[in-house]
């Protein structure tokens, strides 16, 4: 019979000390857990190469991480932190807000500038997003000059370091917790698992006969939020926005008329091309929640970093190579001492059919 998981199932104890604080100083010489075996074996990422074949198709997610997190103070002199999740256009921001009480509709913010500058700008609070009721809260970000908010943060904002990461930013954060190939800007965390590449290892790959391509998903805040509910089927996922160019649509389908592999670079790149795959929607927000028993339709193999107990990745990672399996790989891993999480090492997997135990999907 098929396991009813719960959320219980994906935890697991972590020593504090294994959680990576700072990247690695060359990108591409992180660990890398083969666990593509049944027994797992250690290697080095610089050696991903010898594991791809001629006619794979390596998806990348191109997203630029945004320098989000903003300072500054209410008009009661109150210190305020904002989170700029999503830009949306006419220079308005959904944004987290922490600060001891909320200010009303119609408030403006008073915000930090980068040290030397004498720009003046602010965030005037419009109302929650994205209603009424909603858990974010829209502002409109101006400044004298009428800059948008991307130049904005980028001259006066912080990296949206993960939470997990104690120390604050810093000029090897602003380089490192970005991907070589960053494009669009609207991320809020990075794709982890492609902080690993460097150009070298980009050129090794692209002169095997190995292809890639590229898709965007901005990743949001709620990828760094546990599950709450033991009872999956009542956890509601964070939305977040993604689009599958036409470009990548046909490198996709061109790579299974060849019968070579999909190779999804990340939890991010297998949650867009999954959405794409099961909707047929190239563009626009998903939800979906991938857990044992998903039906993919798409990814063959994954390239991913080490997760949080009880997170959605957990249990996504579990649905593709098999619960008992990364069961294995993680005690591995917890055993060998790899770095984990977001400047931590990365694992290869691939696709297990006999990982299905039950399934919920919401695209």
């Amino acid at each position: 019979m098929p396991k009813n998981f719960t959320l219980s199932d994906f935890d697991f104890d972590l020593p504090t000390k294994l959680i990576a604080q700072h990247p690695v100083q060359k990108r591409s010489s992180s660990r890398l857990l083969d666990g593509t075996a049944d027994v797992p074996v250690d290697r080095i990422f610089s050696e991903l190469p010898t594991l791809l074949l001629p006619g794979d198709l390596m998806v990348f997610n191109d997203t630029q991480v945004m320098k989000a997190r903003l300072f500054g103070e209410k008009q009661t002199g109150g210190q305020v932190e904002l989170l700029i999740e999503r830009v949306l256009g006419d220079g308005e921001v959904a944004a987290h807000m922490r600060c001891s009480k909320k200010p009303k509709p119609g408030s403006t913010l008073a915000l930090d500038c980068a040290p030397g500058s004498q720009d003046r700008w602010n965030a005037t609070l419009l109302g929650r997003w994205p209603d009424n009721q909603g858990t974010m809260f829209r502002f409109k970000l101006s400044n004298d000059a009428g800059d948008n908010p991307y130049t904005l943060m980028e001259r006066h904002g912080h990296v949206p370091l993960p939470p997990y990461v104690t120390h604050t930013d810093s000029p090897e954060d602003a380089h490192r917790y970005q991907t070589v190939f960053a494009k669009y800007p609207g991320a809020v965390a990075a794709p982890t698992a492609a902080l690993h590449f460097d150009e070298e290892l980009l050129a090794t790959i692209d002169a095997m006969g190995v292809w890639r391509t590229s898709i965007t998903l901005h990743v949001g805040a709620g990828t760094f939020q546990p599950v709450k509910t033991e009872n999956l089927t009542h956890h509601t996922m964070h939305r977040e926005w993604y689009n599958v160019p036409a470009q990548a649509q046909q490198a996709i389908k061109d790579c299974k008329r060849r019968g070579g592999r999909i190779i999804a670079v990340g939890s991010t790149s297998m949650r867009t091309v999954e959405s794409w795959a099961q909707t047929g929607q190239s563009t626009g927000d998903t939800q979906i929640f991938i857990t044992p028993g998903f039906k993919f339709k798409a990814i063959d193999v994954l390239v991913t970093n080490f997760h949080l107990p009880k997170s959605s990745l957990m249990m996504l990672v579990s649905a593709f190579a098999g619960f008992d399996h990364i069961k294995t790989l993680y005690r591995h891993a917890i055993q060998e001492q790899y770095r984990f999480f977001s400047y931590g090492d990365a694992m290869l997997l691939m696709r297990r059919e006999n990982s299905a135990n039950g399934h919920n999907t919401r695209p």
